[in-house]
């Protein structure tokens, strides 16, 4: 459905700040090199501890970061062929979280029902994903498309981010730009317009111009003198990821993992279409990765960060606290994160205490901040 553009101001809803996800949907967990073959890491998708592994036959699995028997974290233990062994007693578990062999119990001795939660992995993008919810839906729910990752002629910059902030917060920054003031420094873009949006069930889409002038506009091709040029920059929230893109610049993915209440991290690719040959390219194109990451785009990064992680601060002082907003994209957006919880809620066996109720410019729907605190959490148990 196609929204007003028009910037006023309306009473942001604090709901939105405490809300859980929904957890029938994949989240990145971890880039694929950063788990070796043999390797248990750790990993917590909203709330619920994972670990992590690849086994030796080089696939991905995870299951619950808690030994049935007496609690340990599995990810202290360590892989043996396709099962994650327990580092307290030794006790054996298969990819499905079966107990599989207690070393110190006879080999024809029946083993103790005793069960790891698992969970569905894939591996895609140079990104291990996991599926928190129903693993029954996993099948049904599909990746997001990254059809640039396998173009040899996209200059990729992959981009971590860890941010003391809730998932909504760290939402909001990707979709906002109109906080292009914050990166004068850096020369970044000034004067944007939202041109178009729409909204549905599972998507935010939002259209803006932007303008750049000064050095930058060389860096990115943009003009060869400097001078004032303006692009199109399309962003489209997909429930829980991004993409967005640059007109004739850029496109990037956000794959955002809410990991609690108040700390988010994100897995980005960003793609360039650069004007070198690709013979001359390749042979630099790690180094050369490494630093226009770090030269560039990082410092963009940090000065979010510390905005995002500074709002956290201030509504965790004052979660009664009331704020403004003039953007209806990110209107739009809170309302999507909120209505996709009460979804799942409203599917779960836990009553939602404000189950179908909209987000609206007052207060009404809106429950006490120590309920929807304590829904937040148990949603995390489901």
């Amino acid at each position: 459905m196609e929204l007003a553009t028009t910037l006023k101001g309306q009473t942001v809803q604090n709901r939105v700040r405490e809300v859980g996800i929904n957890p029938d949907h994949w989240y990145p967990a971890v880039w694929a090199n950063q788990l070796k073959s043999g390797e248990v890491v750790p990993v917590t998708v909203w709330q619920q501890a994972i670990a992590l592994y690849r086994d030796t036959a080089g696939q991905a699995h995870a299951m619950e970061n808690a030994c049935p028997h007496k609690g340990v974290e599995l990810h202290q233990g360590k892989v043996s062929g396709d099962r994650l062994v327990c580092p307290y007693h030794g006790w054996e578990f298969t990819p499905d979280g079966n107990c599989a062999r207690i070393p110190y119990l006879p080999a024809d001795q029946k083993l103790p029902c005793a069960q790891a939660r698992s969970y569905p992995v894939r591996e895609r993008y140079g990104i291990v994903w996991v599926f928190p919810g129903d693993r029954a839906l996993a099948e049904s729910q599909p990746l997001p498309s990254v059809p640039e990752y396998d173009d040899p002629d996209c200059f990729m910059i992959p981009i971590t981010g860890h941010f003391k902030a809730h998932f909504s917060i760290c939402n909001e920054n990707t979709m906002d730009v109109f906080h292009g003031f914050l990166h004068e420094n850096l020369q970044g873009w000034y004067d944007p317009e939202l041109l178009k949006l729409e909204d549905s069930a599972e998507h935010v889409r939002a259209r803006y111009r932007v303008y750049y002038k000064g050095f930058i506009t060389k860096v990115l091709g943009l003009s060869t003198d400097g001078g004032v040029t303006s692009r199109i920059v399309d962003i489209h929230y997909h429930y829980p990821h991004y993409h967005s893109s640059m007109e004739g610049v850029s496109s990037l993915y956000l794959m955002r993992l809410p990991v609690g209440p108040q700390e988010t991290r994100s897995f980005s690719m960003l793609f360039l279409r650069l004007p070198v040959p690709r013979w001359l390219l390749n042979p630099v194109r790690e180094p050369l990765m490494r630093f226009v990451r770090e030269q560039f785009f990082m410092k963009f990064l940090r000065q979010d960060v510390e905005m995002m992680e500074s709002e956290q601060r201030t509504y965790t002082r004052g979660d009664q606290r009331r704020y403004v907003e003039i953007n209806p994209a990110i209107i739009a957006l809170q309302r999507l994160i909120v209505r996709q919880f009460d979804q799942f809620m409203s599917q779960s066996s836990q009553p939602s205490p404000a189950s179908g109720a909209a987000m609206r410019d007052d207060n009404s729907a809106t429950p006490p901040a120590h309920e929807v605190r304590a829904l937040a959490v148990d949603n995390s148990r489901a």
